[in-house]
């Protein structure tokens, strides 16, 4: 759609980064715009992209080791002293190891905590499953007060970054390691909350967040050249749901797949699941982590391995399709 701005993101040149480097620009920008702006790292500060706020506000950067406990029990402390905390670890280990001290001393304090989980999900690769994780969506989704945000490029974390440091509840945000596709620009808007329909049909809808919104994208031009028009829909804010949006889209196509890297029980899939079952029941397909844990390999090989490259989104949705019309 032309007022979402959107990259040329089908051009094969199209220009890649890591969420999590988004994030370290935009937590930079946020200590430039708000003294009261910190953050702390469990002694992964590069590989998380803290290292740019740390050289620019070295008295506002807090490296407390290999202690996840510590890092998120410390920064609902400094909150409660009016402090905006960024807390950065691998998902694995944060909310992986410390989803307790999460839930008691930030969550049910409903303190503003911004707990960042990088290298999330299949694009952590070789590092296998122990670091592959999958399950922090519905994790963090479960918590009163929560904030959930999965951005789909580096420039819309960025954009995310800043707006939850202006924001007064606890979030998480979900980062990826590797280098992917940059679907947005600068003009595109973001808002905690909002959905956006980056391409229209009445066929399906094809719900993504995150990284795959990428590739619900270019799906959706190879069902275009099968004379299949489909919505895509993408939600960068997993937690609070854009409900009207989700309802407007399947009630004009009465059909929808959700795209996700992560375990569909409790993730996007779920959260539409629930949502659409209670105001809009519609054929919901949810595609994502099918109840397995990751695996070693390139990313590409993940993809693949586990249904969710482009090529399986346009055989699921053509799949799908043929089998309603056999209904």
């Amino acid at each position: 759609m032309s007022d979402l701005y959107l990259n040329d993101y089908a051009n094969e040149a199209v220009e890649k980064a890591p969420t999590r480097k988004g994030y370290g620009e935009g937590l930079k920008k946020a200590g430039e715009i708000n003294d009261d702006v910190v953050a702390l790292c469990a002694d992964l500060t590069e590989s998380t992209q803290m290292h740019l706020f740390k050289e620019a506000f070295p008295d506002r950067f807090f490296e407390v080791g290999v202690a996840e406990q510590n890092l998120v029990t410390v920064g609902s402390g400094l909150a409660a002293m009016g402090k905006i905390p960024f807390v950065s670890s691998y998902a694995a280990f944060s909310p992986g190891r410390n989803w307790e001290q999460i839930r008691t001393t930030i969550s049910l304090n409903d303190r503003p905590v911004k707990i960042v989980g990088s290298h999330a999900g299949l694009y952590t690769g070789a590092d296998g499953a122990t670091h592959q994780m999958l399950e922090d969506i519905a994790l963090m989704r479960v918590l009163p007060n929560m904030v959930v945000i999965v951005p789909g490029d580096a420039v819309e974390a960025e954009k995310a970054t800043l707006a939850l440091a202006k924001d007064s509840r606890p979030a998480y945000l979900r980062l990826a390691r590797e280098a992917t596709p940059i679907v947005t620009t600068d003009k595109t808007p973001f808002e905690i909350g909002k959905a956006y329909l980056m391409r229209e049909g009445g066929a399906l809808s094809l719900i993504s967040t995150g990284t795959m919104t990428y590739k619900a994208l270019m799906a959706a031009r190879q069902l275009a050249n099968d004379g299949i028009e489909v919505d895509v829909l993408h939600v960068p804010t997993i937690k609070p749901l854009d409900a009207i949006a989700i309802i407007k889209s399947a009630s004009k196509t009465g059909v929808v797949i959700t795209i996700e890297e992560a375990q569909i029980n409790g993730g996007l899939g779920g959260a539409v699941s629930e949502l659409l079952s209670e105001h809009k029941p519609t054929y919901v397909y949810r595609m994502g982590m099918q109840d397995h844990f990751g695996e070693s390999g390139t990313p590409d090989e993940l993809f693949d391995h586990f249904g969710l490259s482009i090529k399986h989104i346009v055989f699921k949705a053509h799949a799908v399709l043929s089998e309603l019309k056999k209904q």
